[in-house]
């Protein structure tokens, strides 16, 4: 947990790897976790590296296991997930492991075009069959066609319904010759157009015929089931059967051959059947072989993708390696924990041992003076808050982690504008409920990207829900209404006549509060006050500049703890000192004139220690500032204690004198320690390093720009204290609006529901009903959801500038080893990528 506070100490390790052992060793560090590579060949062209071969034969794996997950997916077979976690296999397993994908996907290939060959012969079967059955019918409605001399029937007699007064030159010319016809069948959607344009387009001489098919038809190409009709075109001549082909096949329609006696038609109609069931029999049993190929491959299906991402993010380990001159040894340069080398160490002879390796490998530690990357430990617990101060910056190597201390100032700053006990225990109930379930959560690997930004915080969410309840009863809060526990302390002293005449009379504390005050949080009584939105507003505001100081001062003092670390102990006095004194003078001070305050003036004290005496704060700490004395009549003093007049000077004076002390103390001391100490060499900065006297940056910067940086911190430290401190404000401003909004919601809603049943009986229950649901919908949706999230973004900003910003650089970049269980991890949750 050390790590956590602070980032692990890296080295930088050169490892020797007999070839042979490479494969194991960088096997057995996937496994372990611990070890980053640095690419060694980055001016290597990637088609020059040596395990090129390799990876292209886990890229080809990897798509034929996409193509069988596909497979086993699209025929809805459930795929088993142990939760197995195999070791990578040994390179000549690869060639089984290619053998087997191979032999599976060919048989499925075979399968599916069989399968495709027989669904289409079905279809036009089926086809084939209702267009013997609709015909028929087509024929005998037309004149009991029942021979072949009939078919010779003229034109003019089939097609009069059909052909205007206008076509009689074609009515003159029709009869003369063999009448002809063509059947098919076309999709449902189209049959209308399809009419349309053949009555067009042969302007009336042709005789059309279709009826619906019932039942749906698969299409064998998409496998969507469609609905289509069965048609039967009559014409005359070869003119007129060329352009009805050419209709047909612009309305991708399709043809059969009928035969023109009823003999025929039904001896093909036999015949149709008897196929019909013969395909239907194959049929069963290519689907039946197919689902037992897909069953077995579900059963491994897993595993083997964990084997090939294995085999593949060896071999891309292994391009990151050098070749000695003699071809036999692999070289590689690592950043490593110091506190885990032994621990790599034992991975490396294990990797040797499993290969059969004599050479054992050799891990040497580098001497550099680059920096190393930044390493926290962190569990499941402590990972959601890590990544949300990763996401503003990684702390420098060995830097200050404000992680730790995030785990409770995140969710009580959040707490406090979000403090309601309602809207908390409903955060708290769903975090915990995503806790208990987060090991079947884990296991379904849902690619819904919000839903896992949700999982992912659920202990953050967890910790933001217990402290709104607990903010929630202090501030006696409940979805807008106050819980009376202890009863409240205040009490009417007016008699009946007096309160019926005047509804808005003022209590006065010295005679209607009781000498015990509320034991804890709010008296629920100021729920009911016309001027709680006054009491409200001076009591979060003042809490919210006392959190935000003892905040700001946390963070200015976390510095000393970077600076003694680092060996800077110069800063603690060019630095830290005027930043603490400075902030200490003015805001601390400010923040003790509200306790102050709170302690000398009271309802019961003298005239002059009364509440009409009070001083208001924010008048004072201006005055303060601007050398000037309260405006204050008898028997009123404008001091609220003996000499404050000369402390507060003294206290401004002094916050003064930090400014130059911070903008000049750094260089001068840097550049009398240049002239004390000039370096001649590497040898003289690593003995002023040690000694702690600069750091290695500063002994190379050119004094002008330091003189400039300097200036811009300390005009940003000074701004930014008093800009901070109003940002502060923002605990106030949101506690209060969150407050107003469940008020609000509460009597426009819920009162209307509970106004109804009471006067409406039995009606007003259902009325009661439908409005506590549209009141909890707008409380998750409004008061929970969009309020909580606005609360989250503005405690972000809190802890990202107002508090990261006195001490923490976040200039690092993250260790990221060579890990399969990082690697598994941020592989796709579904392989299917088509």
């Amino acid at each position: 947990m050390g790590s956590f506070f602070r980032s692990e100490e890296m080295t930088l390790c050169q490892l020797f790897l007999q070839s042979e052992a490479a494969y194991s060793c960088v096997s057995e560090l996937g496994e372990l976790g611990l070890v980053q590579f640095r690419d060694l060949n980055v001016e290597t062209n990637a088609f020059q590296k040596k395990f090129v071969n390799e990876v292209r034969r886990c890229e080809e794996m990897e798509r034929k296991l996409r193509y069988l997950e596909k497979e086993i997916r699209k025929h809805n077979v459930q795929i088993l997930d142990t939760g197995d976690n195999p070791e990578a296999p040994q390179p000549r397993e690869m060639v089984d492991l290619e053998a087997t994908f191979e032999k599976l996907e060919s048989e499925l290939k075979e399968v599916n075009q069989n399968a495709d060959v027989l669904k289409t012969n079905y279809l036009e079967l089926t086809e084939l069959k209702h267009i013997l059955r609709k015909t028929e019918g087509f024929f005998h409605e037309d004149g009991e066609l029942h021979s072949s001399e009939s078919i010779t029937k003229p034109l003019e007699l089939i097609t009069k319904p059909l052909i205007n007064e206008d076509s009689a030159a074609n009515q003159n010319t029709a009869g003369a010759g063999q009448l002809s016809f063509l059947a098919g069948v076309v999709l449902r959607e189209r049959i209308v157009a399809f009419e349309r344009m053949l009555w067009r387009a042969c302007r009336g001489n042709v005789y059309m015929r279709q009826a619906s098919i019932d039942t749906a038809l698969e299409d064998p190409v998409t496998g969507n089931k469609v609905m289509k009709s069965v048609f039967i075109v009559f014409f005359q001549g070869e003119q007129l059967k060329t352009r009805v082909k050419k209709i047909c096949e612009g309305f991708r329609a399709t043809l059969y051959p009928c035969p023109e006696t009823p003999a025929d038609r039904r001896e093909m109609a036999m015949g149709v059947m008897t196929r019909i069931q013969d395909l239907n029999t194959v049929l069963g049993q290519t689907q039946d072989h197919r689902h037992r190929v897909l069953v077995a491959a579900a059963k491994h299906i897993n595993i083997w993708f964990i084997k090939v991402r294995k085999i593949k993010a060896i071999y891309h380990t292994l391009n990151l390696f050098n070749l000695d001159v003699t071809q036999k040894c692999l070289i590689a340069e690592c950043w490593v924990p110091v506190h885990e080398v032994e621990n790599i160490q034992k991975a490396l002879r294990r990797g040797t041992e499993s290969s059969g390796g004599a050479v054992p490998p050799i891990l040497n530690q580098v001497n550099t003076l680059e920096e190393p990357p930044t390493f926290n430990r962190t569990n499941k617990f402590t990972k959601a808050f890590q990544a949300l101060i990763d996401a503003y910056g990684v702390a420098s190597y060995q830097e200050v982690n404000p992680a730790p201390y995030t785990l409770i100032t995140f969710p009580f700053l959040f707490a406090v504008m979000f403090g309601d006990m309602g809207h908390g225990l409903i955060m708290t109930l769903f975090a915990a409920w995503m806790v208990w379930k987060e090991k079947s959560i884990i296991a379904k690997k849902s690619s819904n990207e919000i839903g896992n930004i949700l999982f992912n915080g659920r202990y953050i969410i967890l910790l933001m829900g217990l402290f709104s309840v607990y903010t929630g009863f202090i501030y006696n809060d409940i979805f807008g209404k106050a819980l009376n526990i202890f009863g409240s302390r205040w009490r009417v002293v007016y008699d009946k006549h007096y309160i019926e005449t005047l509804k808005n009379a003022d209590l006065d504390p010295k005679d209607s509060y009781l000498q015990t005050p509320y034991p804890i949080g709010m008296d629920p009584v100021w729920m009911m006050a016309e001027n709680k939105i006054r009491f409200f507003n001076a009591y979060k505001m003042k809490i919210s500049i006392i959190i935000g100081v003892i905040h700001m001062c946390f963070g200015v003092s976390l510095s000393v703890w970077n600076y003694k670390f680092f060996k800077k102990s110069s800063d603690i006095f060019t630095m830290f000192l005027p930043q603490i004194i400075f902030l200490v003078c003015l805001f601390l001070y400010l923040v003790s004139l509200m306790f102050i305050k709170w302690i000398l003036y009271g309802p019961t004290n003298p005239v002059e220690t009364g509440p009409g005496c009070a001083p208001s704060i924010l008048i004072t700490f201006i005055n303060m500032v601007l050398f000037k004395e309260n405006d204050t009549s008898e028997p009123c003093s404008p001091w609220m204690y003996p000499g404050q007049k000369y402390f507060q000077y003294f206290l401004v004076l002094i916050s003064f004198l930090c400014i130059p002390w911070m903008m000049l103390a750094k260089p001068l001391l840097m550049m009398k320690t240049k002239n004390l100490h000039p370096q001649e060499n590497e040898d003289d900065l690593e003995n002023v390093m040690r000694e702690g006297l600069l750091a290695k940056k500063e002994v190379h910067e050119d004094m002008t720009e330091v003189w400039i940086i300097q200036g811009i911190h300390t005009i940003e430290y000074v701004l930014g204290s008093i800009s901070h401190t109003a940002s502060y404000l923002r605990l106030w401003a949101l506690s209060l609006a969150h407050g107003q909004l469940s008020e609000v919601l509460w009597n426009m809603v819920m009162n209307i529901g509970l106004s109804s049943s009471e006067s409406m009986g039995l009606l007003g229950g259902v009325v009661l009903w439908a409005v506590f649901a549209f009141w909890a919908v707008l409380t998750l949706g409004i008061l929970v959801l969009m309020e909580g999230l606005s609360a989250f973004l503005h405690t972000l900003r809190l802890h990202w500038v107002e508090f990261q910003s006195k001490f923490y650089k976040g200039n690092g970049y993250l260790f990221t080893p060579f890990s399969f269980e990082r690697i598994l991890a941020q592989s796709p949750k579904s392989s299917i990528d088509e």
